[in-house]
C-alpha cells in the first residue's frame, strides 16, 4: 500500500515514515499542498495523510480540489488543531478521518487500515484470494493453510495484488510501491520479487502481461 504523506515538520515526518515502513507501507513525502497535488496527478496512491498546517496554506484546498476532480482517495487529516470548527471544515471539504497530533504510530496505522477496508468494502484486515490468505494487521501470510514467510517488499507487493485481483498493475506503479521515488534498484529488481512470490506461492498466481505489467490471476487453478 502506497501512501502520500504531506507534512512540513520534517522530524515528525521522518519518524512516521520509518515506523509505517516497518509495518509494510511505502511512504512518499512532500511538505506543501501544491506539491501534493502534483504528486497525485502523476503517481498512484492508496491513501493521503495530510497535515492541515502547511506553510503554503493549501491543505483544505488540496482536499476540495481532489473531490471536485472526482478523486476518491481516502484522506486522513493530521493536525495539532483540535477545534470543532476546524474538524468540520476538514470533513465538509471531503476528509475521511481526523487525527490530532501528537499521535501514536500504532493508532495512525490502525486508522490507515480502517480507511483501506472502507475504501475496498472489506469488513476486516484479512485478504483471501486464490488460496492465499494475508493478515494485514499482523503481517502474516499463508497459502493453502500453510504459513509463508515474506520479506517486507514481497508483503507489500502481494498485498496490492490481492487488493486488486485480476487487475493489471503497471511496472512503474509496482516499482514505486517497492522502492519509492528515490529508490535505486537493479533493473530486474521487480522481476526478482515477483519470481520469489511465485516460488513461495504458485507459479501461475502472478501473471506477466507483456508491455503492461503484472496481474494476480485469481482463477489460476481453473
Amino acid at each position: 500500500m502506497r501512501i502520500l504523506l504531506v507534512e512540513d515538520n520534517v522530524t515528525l515526518a521522518k519518524g512516521m515514515i520509518t515506523s509505517l515502513k516497518r509495518l509494510g507501507y511505502q511512504i512518499e513525502h512532500c511538505t506543501q499542498g501544491k506539491h501534493a497535488l502534483q504528486a497525485l496527478s502523476c503517481s498512484e496512491f492508496s491513501l493521503l495523510i495530510l497535515d492541515l498546517g502547511l506553510p503554503d496554506g493549501f491543505a483544505i484546498s488540496v482536499i476540495k480540489t481532489l473531490r471536485k476532480a472526482g478523486n476518491t482517495i481516502p484522506v486522513l487529516v493530521l493536525t495539532a488543531q483540535d477545534a470543532l470548527e476546524t474538524k468540520l471544515d476538514a470533513f465538509n471539504s471531503g476528509a475521511d478521518d481526523y487525527v490530532v497530533k501528537p499521535v501514536d504510530v500504532l493508532e495512525l496505522e490502525a486508522r490507515v487500515r480502517v480507511l483501506s477496508r472502507r475504501n475496498t468494502l472489506r469488513r476486516d484486515d484479512v485478504l483471501a484470494v486464490a488460496e492465499v490468505c494475508l493478515d494485514a494487521a499482523n503481517m502474516q501470510c499463508s497459502y493453502q493453510g500453510q504459513a509463508v514467510s515474506l520479506t517486507r517488499r514481497e508483503f507489500m507487493l502481494l498485498k496490492d495484488f490481492m487488493l486488486h485481483p485480476d487487475r493489471i498493475l503497471s511496472r512503474r506503479y509496482l516499482d514505486e510501491l517497492c522502492h519509492g521515488w528515490d529508490g535505486e534498484t537493479e533493473s530486474n529488481a521487480l522481476e526478482v520479487h515477483i519470481h520469489s512470490l511465485r516460488k513461495k506461492l504458485h507459479p501461475q498466481l502472478i501473471k506477466t502481461i507483456r508491455g503492461l505489467g503484472y496481474m494476480l490471476n485469481s482463477h489460476y487453478a481453473d
